[in-house]
């Protein structure tokens, strides 16, 4: 008999852990090789981890919620030969990490930290005995960084995963009891304010001085609490875990830029009578529906190209301009929730190849196919609020880029027509269009004038290209 590791697989660049969300199978379950076992969920997508060999699963080594460092073993096979190694079921290597010690955390900013140490290992202070060590995925140092937790706050944190590890949940917890501890200390009568001072110790030297305090949950956690709450009959909706992550992102990019937003409206009269006159034709050859997103995925790449600072992100005081453009779309899920798959360069695709990527990525994203890298890589999104029957939207940035361009409802209006003869008015095909920017590095001229060149390109669509 020879015993093989199912090993928690790498989902992507950035991704360094996964959660467990459901198992398929259990111990004593007699499995085929490739069969799915595992179904497992990070913050970019959900997937399936399947048995690298056939045999028996003998053990489970975590169970379902538990957060999973990738390249852990998750689970242990037990299969007939004797062979010691079976191929594609190998430990997946761990990249080198860098230690950094308490004492070498006061000579950079904790900013600094999370962008340069991917995988740490902090060395904790003397008081911790010395001789252990702590690792931090680059998801709790990102949320230590947000929350201006020092390194050796971060070190003191007593942790639940492999080997004393501090996982997302034990940090998260730590924020919450702490800033529920400050609520109380906050709520102490005014005649204790000097007793609160002198008991309050000084600010480490490696926290920013300002936080932003985060809201909190109700501590309520039945339907009859929160009837007697709100005095009558109330229905409590669990969030899903993609709401909540959905929630968690829009809180931080609301925190991290100062959105403004800027609206102009367009005439799309000519690309309506185009798209009726092909749309049959287009139907019958690639097997899939034209829409209008793919025209204005088109429209927003030249105009990024004019100005390509709205294709940047913001590190620190740095602007990093892109030289590709990777366009994502929000794609609204059948259980309500949101995702946003990316076009690789957007750029070297012409409407029809446009089309077809958007359609790939948009009924894998509904059928639950996405892979980690289809989701990853984003420099500008389009959302189309208008599918909906929205007129207009002000859409709140993808992080880390810094624009976002929402498109409307398309609806026929009498509008002022310019010709030769004088005004006139006619009844035309308007869409409300909107750019949210951050205003970090986007003032609101260049916002405007980007989303103007955004509208001359749609009203100016080639309506005799051929597809």
């Amino acid at each position: 008999m020879a015993q093989v590791e199912v090993i928690m697989p790498k989902m992507g660049e950035s991704i360094t852990e996964a959660t467990i969300t459901k198992w398929l199978k259990q111990e004593g379950d007699v499995v085929e090789a490739d069969e799915p076992i595992v179904e497992i969920a990070t913050d970019k997508v959900d997937s399936e981890v399947p048995a690298p060999v056939s045999g028996k699963i003998v053990k489970i080594l975590y169970k379902e919620n538990d957060v999973v460092p990738v390249g852990s073993p998750i689970a242990i096979i037990e299969t007939e030969g004797e062979a010691a190694e079976v191929e594609g079921a190998a430990r997946v290597a761990e990249e080198p990490v860098k230690e950094v010690t308490v004492q070498e955390t006061k000579e950079q900013p904790v900013v600094a930290q999370q962008t340069a140490v991917q995988e740490a290992t902090i060395k904790p202070t003397t008081s911790d005995n010395g001789d252990r060590s702590k690792f931090f995925s680059p998801v709790v140092m990102r949320i230590a960084q947000e929350h201006g937790i020092s390194m050796a706050e971060l070190a003191s944190i007593k942790g639940t995963g492999l080997g004393g590890r501090v996982t997302k949940k034990d940090i998260l917890r730590y924020i919450k009891e702490k800033q529920s501890k400050q609520q109380v200390v906050e709520a102490q009568p005014e005649t204790k304010t000097e007793e609160k001072k002198v008991a309050e110790p000084a600010p480490s030297v490696h926290e920013p001085v300002t936080r932003v305090q985060q809201p909190q949950a109700p501590a309520v956690v039945s339907s009859t609490d929160y009837e007697q709450k709100y005095g009558g009959p109330v229905e409590v909706i669990e969030m899903d875990r993609v709401r909540r992550l959905i929630a968690e992102h829009m809180v931080r990019s609301k925190q991290t830029s100062p959105h403004v937003t800027s609206f102009a409206e367009a005439d799309v009269t000519r690309i309506v009578k185009w798209r009726e006159k092909i749309k049959d034709e287009f139907f019958k050859r690639e097997g899939f529906k034209l829409t209008y997103t793919p025209i204005f995925i088109e429209a927003a790449v030249k105009a990024l190209k004019d100005y390509p600072l709205l294709n940047a992100s913001v590190e620190g005081d740095k602007i990093i301009v892109k030289k590709f453009i990777n366009i994502g779309v929000a794609v609204a899920l059948p259980d309500g929730n949101l995702i946003v798959p990316v076009i690789k360069n957007a750029d070297q695709y012409n409407l029809v190849g446009l089309a077809r990527v958007l359609n790939d990525l948009v009924t894998r994203a509904r059928s639950g196919q996405l892979r980690p890298e289809d989701i990853e890589g984003g420099t500008f999104t389009l959302t189309n609020v208008g599918t909906f029957g929205s007129i207009a939207g002000t859409p709140i940035i993808n992080q880390p880029q810094v624009a976002i361009l929402a498109t409307g409802a398309i609806k026929k209006r009498p509008v002022v027509i310019e010709t030769e003869e004088g005004d006139m008015i006619g009844i035309r095909h308007i869409m409300i269009c909107s750019l949210s920017y951050d205003h970090r590095i986007i003032d609101g001229a260049l916002g405007a004038t980007f989303l103007n060149r955004f509208v001359y390109y749609v009203e100016n669509f080639d309506t005799n290209q051929k597809i």
